[in-house]
């Protein structure tokens, strides 16, 4: 797994050049790209989400389209329509954005219920339909979509299904200090998007995401991920708790995130690290959750801090 690890780390290095300080986050990210899992942005305006999604592009050296989501959007506006050709006096295919590698949906929470759902169907099914006919994506194909957790105006609240179909979400933050100073130096004037160097393209992605499939998570592993997920589910605390897609991503994700720390097998450590990312936007907090100042976060993280690690402190427990 060492040629995923430097092809990960230089992918880091790569996009660090614009994204300033964001190394954790576009480690999760990869992770999710490897996963073949689509990743939801959910942060504040400003915060760098539709750069980080143009950088991504450039580094993973596949193809990328980008949709602004607004009311009048229409699911044909994405997928692509059949129109009639008066040269030939057929109808012929026009292809929407969405038959790209890199798919960004800004502002996804904006579109009306019917866009959604097409855009719900490529998410799933790696497909679209058009006039009754049903198109393969391009492989890889991968969603990231942005929305802005505090303006609700105009916005249309993304149904508990289609929050499911995202393998995390995740937000980058504010910058620091020392940060948003060097940002400023560095990409002050201009984003240099044409500096970047391709790091990967689609068909060693292809094969990334056959070779982790191999990675070797042990049974107390797997147990482990089990028990997380179950930990939300008959409490009074939710009343959505995460359902076996939850963790089939988790299963997922940590051969990703081992393959991208080098090892050929995954710990515990892997699947704490990503639990909070994969798991916070598929439960829903009760009523009495909130009365008690409990968030979807701060619940998994007392899952995390109650449920047994298997092999006490011992983080090596996959290895051979």
């Amino acid at each position: 797994m060492n040629q995923v690890r430097e092809k990960a780390d230089a992918a880091v290095r790569e996009a660090s050049k614009i994204i300033i300080g964001k190394e954790e986050q576009i480690g999760l990210i990869l992770a999710a790209v490897f996963s073949g899992g689509h990743i939801l942005l959910d942060d504040l305006p400003g915060a760098g989400k539709t750069t980080l999604v143009k950088v991504l592009s450039k580094i993973l050296g596949c193809t990328f389209s980008r949709v602004q989501f607004t009311p009048d959007l229409l699911p044909s506006d994405i997928t692509g329509l059949s129109v009639f050709d008066q040269r030939t006096g057929d109808f012929r295919v026009m292809d929407g954005p969405i038959m790209t590698n890199l798919f960004l949906a800004d502002e996804i929470n904006r579109a009306i219920p019917r866009t959604q759902s097409a855009l719900l169907e490529a998410m799933e099914e790696l497909q679209v339909t058009i006039e009754g006919a049903a198109r393969a994506l391009p492989r890889p194909f991968l969603v990231m979509a942005t929305q802005n957790p505090v303006e609700s105006e105009s916005t249309f609240r993304l149904p508990a299904a289609q929050m499911d179909r995202f393998f995390m979400r995740l937000s980058l933050g504010y910058p620091t200090r020392d940060q948003e100073t060097l940002m400023l130096k560095t990409i002050g004037d201009e984003i240099p998007f044409d500096s970047l160097t391709p790091v990967l393209d689609a068909e060693e992605i292809r094969a990334i995401q056959k070779e982790i499939s191999g990675i070797r998570i042990d049974d107390r592993v797997t147990d482990y991920i089990v028990q997380i997920v179950e930990a939300t589910r008959g409490g009074k605390l939710l009343t959505l708790p995460a359902g076996p897609r939850g963790s089939r991503s988790l299963y997922r994700g940590g051969k990703a995130l081992a393959a991208i720390r080098g090892r050929d097998f995954v710990t515990p450590g892997d699947i704490k690290t990503l639990a909070p990312y994969v798991l916070t936007h598929r439960i829903v907090p009760s009523g009495e959750a909130r009365l008690m100042n409990k968030t979807a976060a701060s619940i998994i993280e007392d899952i995390l801090n109650t449920v047994p690690v298997p092999g006490g402190d011992e983080e090596m427990i996959g290895a051979k």
